[in-house]
């Protein structure tokens, strides 16, 4: 008998996941693809090899059925999702040919063209973009540029070499540049300014000649639930599937970390804490200026998403836990008991550096006020993990400041596996915290989310996003109410942290 479902598909830095669902988006099995970046590259230079996300997602399909024979599953996919790593840049010629290695968003040549493209388009252009690696490619390998007549993503290629369809995910396409909230497609007037650059830095006429308008190399834009093409003859050899299956169009992978996480109405926050520490909100407008701290791209139904992504996450409240010995579990109890004030303790968690706080220079992580009494180790984790909440509090300013709303946070990531912490995050934001059962599954899940969407789309059952998400709702969510007393504590602990942070360049010149 056959098992319907939806199959996830996701491509990710290190590696490539596949999960078939059922019909309930229960993950009833998964497979696996492992690749590397291109070896002996300099530094600033991260490249991966488009053909060997290809090879894995094989690898993962055949891992997959090999499970899926050993528990007598006879998969039968009703339409298939697709995310993947954002603001890579994969580049190829009109028939599709490959030009060159793609280049990943980790690779940080290009800072001063996105420096260029902030001040020239008025918005914010981080160094990741895909449109500011473009324009250093035309200025710095015109050989490739003047063959490149399609740019994509990752999650994109995957969906060409799959359907044979040049299209994207607005959430993808917002990473690879701007969108425009009036028409949800790339601004126009944008993209007419970012021509006039390129033109300005191609070296020779030659290229100046043969170099194609942005526009016409971008993918077409697709929100949640339109068509992102359907599996063809290429495809369905590829996957071992039936020609003709839907595939929804491929987004990237925070947009389907937010679809997986059911956020989609504007004041909803998604955060997750990890290495990196991101908090998502989706707002009821546009963000207006620039903002050092909060990136901006779409939710797959198009809302505007703020990003506040800082990269000092839990490394040092962990590194903390190490030097009370290790024992995660046991030390949690012991944070969970210990005073909101932390017996007085401040941390600093400043491993590396954080442009978006004002912190050049990393390294400089501490705890400020240890004795004998407040020597413990609940108070010592809770002040490092308080310092972590409190840095998105400031990265969050501005949105607070233009009156965006946040009426709800949903946690996931690594504070999950102790669930009680989520009291502590909606006291530390007084803001109501939801966990729901399942909602860290990951990318690969709401990439299956938005297969099973395209679905419905496609029989006529459902054309809202925000609907849709609601009914997807599983098991019983764990929920926290702020608690006045604690949120007037954690205020003033804010006001005393906010202080030391700016007094951290004066710390960096004493260690």
């Amino acid at each position: 008998m056959k098992t319907l479902g939806f199959l996830g598909i996701d491509i990710g830095t290190q590696g490539l996941s596949v999960i078939f669902t059922n019909t309930e988006l229960k993950i009833l099995v998964s497979g696996e693809g492992g690749y590397e970046m291109i070896p002996e590259l300099d530094p600033e230079c991260y490249e991966q090899q488009p053909s060997d996300w290809e090879s894995a997602l094989k690898n993962a399909m055949v891992d997959m059925r090999k499970k899926m024979s050993s528990m007598q599953i006879d998969m039968e996919v009703l339409a298939i999702g697709i995310s993947g790593q954002m603001h890579g840049e994969v580049l190829a010629k009109e028939d599709g040919e490959l030009v060159g290695p793609a280049r990943l968003w980790c690779d940080s040549r290009n800072e001063i063209e996105g420096e260029e493209l902030t001040e020239r388009l008025g918005t914010k252009c981080p160094k990741r973009m895909t449109a500011v690696r473009w324009l250093w490619t035309i200025r710095n390998q015109p050989e490739k540029a003047r063959h490149v007549r399609h740019i994509t993503t990752p999650a994109g290629w995957i969906a060409y070499r799959l359907t044979g369809s040049w299209s994207l995910g607005i959430g993808d396409a917002a990473g690879m540049f701007p969108i425009d909230q009036k028409t949800l497609n790339y601004n126009t007037a944008m993209l007419d300014e970012f021509d006039f650059m390129a033109n300005n830095s191609a070296k020779d006429n030659s290229l100046q000649r043969t170099l194609s308008r942005l526009s016409d190399l971008l993918p077409s834009v697709k929100k949640a639930g339109e068509d992102g093409g359907v599996l063809d003859s290429h495809g369905a050899e590829f996957l071992g599937l039936p020609e003709g299956i839907p595939v929804a169009p491929a987004e990237g992978d925070q947009p389907a970390a937010l679809a997986g996480s059911l956020i989609a109405a504007p004041g909803q926050v998604s955060m997750s804490f990890g290495t990196s520490v991101v908090a998502n909100s989706v707002g009821d407008r546009a963000f207006e200026g620039i903002s050092v701290p909060i990136d901006h791209f779409c939710a797959p139904d198009g809302r505007p998403i703020n990003m506040v992504w800082l990269r000092n996450g839990t490394t040092a409240m962990n590194m903390t836990v190490d030097l009370f010995g290790g024992d995660f579990s046991a030390i949690m109890s012991q944070v969970l008991a210990a005073e909101d004030n932390c017996g007085g303790l401040l941390a600093l968690p400043f491993m590396d550096d954080e442009p978006g706080l004002g912190v050049s220079q990393g390294g400089t992580a501490m705890i400020i006020g240890l004795n004998e009494k407040t020597a413990t180790p609940g108070n010592a984790v809770k002040a490092m993990l308080l310092a972590t909440i409190f840095n998105l509090r400031l990265g969050s300013n501005r949105l607070d400041e233009q009156g965006y709303p946040r009426t709800e946070i949903i946690l996931s990531g690594g504070l999950v596996k102790t669930p009680e912490l989520g009291q502590l995050v909606a006291n530390a934001f007084n803001t109501p915290v939801t966990i729901f059962e399942g909602g860290d599954e990951g990318t690969a899940w709401g990439a299956a989310l938005m297969a099973k969407f395209r679905h419905e789309s496609i029989a006529g059952r459902m054309t809202d996003w925000k609907t849709f998400l609601e009914t997807q709702q599983t098991g019983s969510p764990t929920r926290f109410s702020p608690h006045a007393k604690a949120v007037q504590t954690l205020n003033n602990v804010f006001d005393r942290y906010e202080k030391l942070v700016r007094m951290h360049g004066q710390l960096e010149a004493v260690t």
